[in-house]
């Protein structure tokens, strides 16, 4: 029997691949496939190679609730989610703690700081006590931590963001529509030599990319870009809009990958005598609580993160207690804040 086909009976059958699964495949009885698996100093090398490989082609992960409670739903939700400091994910962690907490579950939170194999080792503990449920914030890329849950079983809700082949359900906006969004509405407000000040992870890069495209497309100067890498401060903010006054001078409208950047990049322009939004119009990304009562109030992207935390939990809870999710892609749109730097 091939991988795929293990994996399709499993999910038609229970949802979720088995240590009887990997023993088929590994050509060994369960109980020897456990052994390897839990105690692996008591096989022999080529047995416990055998059964290795088993579990990397079936991502199987070994289920360490078992035996451990008499009902088969844990009342748990697990989310990983890329920051909690000063981020834009914060509305929606907290709709989404609040209503899991509502109808009597809890939220277990792992923060994976942008980084893909944090990411996945997260994943690996997560998955191993079964949850009911796991929320994203992003869409899961191809690799081991897909796979894994994938082969689990377990109801998953990516989110931020859109993608046409889910896991499992999606609840998201496209990152490449607010890239050319902003870009037409600076343009239309008269901006011609554009500069983006961005973060180094794939999100921003998209878009970043329709920003540029946009750009192109009306006839105008390629932007400045500047990539601050995994530093999201307002002091890397700061310095990346010092680079741009000093490098792109010409440059009159500057839209940041986030709030936190568009606060560094204010405050560098102020330091510099330099006027917003006459002079400079700045943009930021996620309409986080303090920008609206910022001198001058901060004009940015809105995502509506209540609804994502909301809509997410309510879809985890539904699928934990067997229900259908009858709209299990969902868009949920942005808009642009218009204020004071735009």
């Amino acid at each position: 029997m091939s991988d795929s086909e293990t994996s399709k009976r499993t999910r038609r059958g229970s949802g979720a691949i088995t240590l009887h699964d990997v023993a088929r495949l590994a050509g060994v009885s369960p109980i020897t496939a456990s052994r390897a698996i839990n105690k692996p100093e008591q096989v022999s090398p080529e047995l416990l190679k055998r059964v290795e490989d088993a579990v990397a082609r079936t991502g199987y992960v070994p289920n360490r609730m078992a035996g451990g409670l008499a009902s088969s739903r844990s009342k748990l939700i697990a989310a990983v989610v890329p920051s909690t400091v000063i981020s834009v994910f914060n509305e929606t962690i907290e709709a989404l703690n609040n209503t899991l907490f509502d109808s009597g579950y809890q939220l277990m939170l792992g923060q994976s700081d942008y980084s893909s194999e944090r990411e996945e080792l997260l994943l690996d503990s997560v998955i191993g006590r079964r949850p009911d449920g796991i929320f994203l914030a992003g869409v899961m890329q191809p690799g081991k931590g897909r796979t894994r849950l994938m082969a689990s079983g377990i109801p998953v809700v990516e989110t931020w963001d859109l993608t046409p082949t889910p896991i499992d359900m999606l609840i998201g906006f496209s990152h490449k529509d607010i890239g050319l969004a902003v870009a037409n509405y600076l343009i239309q407000k008269g901006k011609k030599h554009l500069a983006v000040i961005r973060a180094g992870d794939e999100r921003a890069d998209r878009r970043t990319v329709a920003y540029q495209e946009a750009i192109a497309q009306a006839g105008l100067p390629p932007p400045f870009v500047v990539n601050v890498g995994g530093e999201r401060s307002i002091h890397s903010g700061r310095a990346a809009m010092a680079k741009i006054l000093a490098d792109a001078p010409k440059t009159d409208a500057v839209f940041c990958s986030s709030d936190l950047l568009a606060l560094g990049a204010l405050t560098e322009a102020r330091h510099q005598n330099i006027e917003v939004p006459n002079q400079m119009a700045v943009m930021g990304f996620g309409d986080v609580p303090f920008v609206a009562d910022m001198l001058p109030a901060l004009t940015t992207v809105r995502i509506n993160g209540g609804k994502i935390g909301q809509l997410a939990a309510q879809y985890l809870m539904d699928r934990a207690e067997g229900k259908t999710v009858s709209e299990p892609i969902v868009d949920v749109g942005f808009s642009i804040i218009e204020r004071d730097t735009a």
